[in-house]
């Protein structure tokens, strides 16, 4: 494991021209003290754990006294904000400090979010509170462990420095992780700003640096664009599976490596609602749970209109290749998000006709306002009879969900595996704990005590989903009524 000075600073990135970013420095961060620390990403960059407890890495990543190798940027880039486009936005509170190139010969891009304006802040101060970072910090630690591609999280760093939201808050700093930080976004500010040598710079950087095996194709930047469709309908029938509504899918907000990106107004569902809609902001529904296909499909056309000019020397032909492309999203989504249902059932394999059964369940689960964690995790016991009264006082209709149950049985039944070996697999894919609001907002209501205590409880819980944890059996009770209240928005 290395010290802090050991880690090999590099920023592939800042070596592009200055038309893709920014040299701010960190505004100052008063008295700095740590909020939390995940060993897990550490390794990661094989830093040793030890080097936390130290003033230079409290220091090094609030920006106040940077190691050697680091080269602060902020990104610029464009985007769709609730499907209106916004010429020019870009990291108006985050810094990217440059790749740490790990012990294994990987890299990993470390960025300071909440380090102070840059020129892209658009009159806004750069910062970031403690409760929005505690909610990103968990939430993309409970991802990953959960077998979501995402963005990971090292640390959060606080401060008594104010910071006005809705109501005054303390300043945080959350260090957070990816092999890359580009977005759609990234592509359609040089596209649509009339920079076409700069788009296929930005393209280049992106297949050289994270997807080298696309360099020796008869076309890579279409190769490229189907790479990120696949990945994206990937990541989106994951989410989808396991109940997670990301609250703000603009295309700034999406990742060119198909990784969960920009944790602000998210929720895992509670009771089973299609039409769940996370984000306060979100006055029309646009990012609804349901949504998310449909918009990941929709972000995807923005990225396939700004790669146009790279597809093909003939526009006309560039647009069918995007066409046929982005034609193929649906059907990877809809096989991807089969197969996980499939295996939330307890399937060994999945067919055609078991999507009729999933979609009779979730209508069933929709119109009874079902715990959709609670229940799935239950499920795997339906065929004991001291377990099955618990399942089927959870709808409103009995009889339906009897019906559907003697389907379903006789459904496994055809495949004649053992309760046992398909209780364990349905406990290795359907979690016990996930992110709760309201588990996220009790943390952060310690954290604002300066009791960081539940951060650290909560991390450690969500990094193990799946077990079992008896003595943490609380975290997977029903939400209490109280966590109807919690309202989070784009400032979350």
């Amino acid at each position: 494991m290395q010290k802090l000075e050991d880690l090999k600073f590099i920023n592939t990135y800042a070596r592009l021209p200055e038309a893709f970013y920014d040299r701010p420095m960190p505004a100052p961060f008063p008295q700095p003290y740590r909020v939390a620390f995940n060993e897990q990403a550490a390794a990661l960059i094989g830093l040793d754990p030890e080097e936390a407890n130290r003033t230079e890495f409290v220091n090094a990543f609030t920006g106040q006294a940077p190691l050697h190798g680091m080269e602060p940027v902020s990104m610029i880039y464009a985007g769709h904000q609730f499907g209106v486009y916004v010429p020019q936005l870009g990291d108006g509170r985050a810094l990217v400090l440059g790749e740490v190139q790990t012990p294994e010969g990987g890299r990993w891009e470390l960025q300071l979010k909440g380090s102070g304006p840059t020129r892209f802040s658009r009159g806004a101060d750069g910062r970031a509170v403690l409760r929005s970072t505690i909610r990103e910090y968990l939430a993309s630690e409970a991802m990953h462990a959960l077998g979501i591609p995402t963005t990971r999280a090292l640390t959060i760093l606080g401060s008594d420095l104010p910071v006005y939201r809705e109501r005054v808050e303390s300043a945080a700093i959350l260090v957070r992780m990816a092999p890359s930080h580009v977005r759609f976004g990234s592509f359609e500010y040089f596209a649509h700003g009339g920079y076409p040598a700069r788009l296929r710079e930005l393209a280049d950087y992106v297949i050289a640096h994270h997807y080298p095996e696309l360099m020796d194709q008869d076309n890579p930047y279409l190769a490229l664009l189907e790479t990120v469709i696949r990945r994206t309908a990937d990541l989106i029938a994951r989410w989808q599976a396991v109940g997670f509504a990301h609250g703000v899918m603009n295309t700034d907000n999406m990742s060119i490596l198909g990784l969960t990106i920009d944790y602000g107004p998210y929720g895992f569902l509670d009771a089973y609602q299609p039409g769940f809609i996370c984000n306060h902001s979100d006055h029309r529904g646009r990012y609804a749970f349901d949504q998310q296909p449909r918009i990941a499909w929709w972000n995807l056309a923005c990225l396939a209109q700004a790669l146009l000019p790279l597809l093909h020397e003939d526009e006309a032909a560039g647009v069918e290749l995007a066409k046929a492309a982005l034609d193929r999203f649906n059907g990877q989504f809809a096989s991807r998000w089969t197969a996980l249902m499939g295996a939330k059932l307890g399937l060994a394999e999945t067919r055609r006709e078991d999507l009729e059964l999933i979609e009779r369940l979730l209508a069933l689960m929709a119109g009874s306002a079902v715990d959709y964690t609670r229940f799935f995790r239950a499920l795997g016991r339906f065929h004991d009879q001291d377990w099955l009264p618990d399942l089927r006082v959870a709808f409103r209709e009995p009889g339906a969900f009897d019906a559907w149950l003697n389907d379903y049985r006789a459904r496994l039944n055809g495949e004649g595996r053992d309760d046992a070996v398909r209780l364990a697999d349905m406990l290795a894919v359907n979690p016990k704990y996930v992110l709760r609001n309201y588990l996220a907002q009790m943390a952060i209501a310690k954290a604002e005590q300066k009791d960081f205590s539940e951060v650290d409880r909560l991390r450690r819980l969500l990094e193990r989903p799946f077990d079992e944890q008896p003595e943490m059996e609380a975290y997977a009770a029903l939400p209490p009524d109280w966590a109807e209240e919690i309202a989070v928005s784009c400032s979350s």
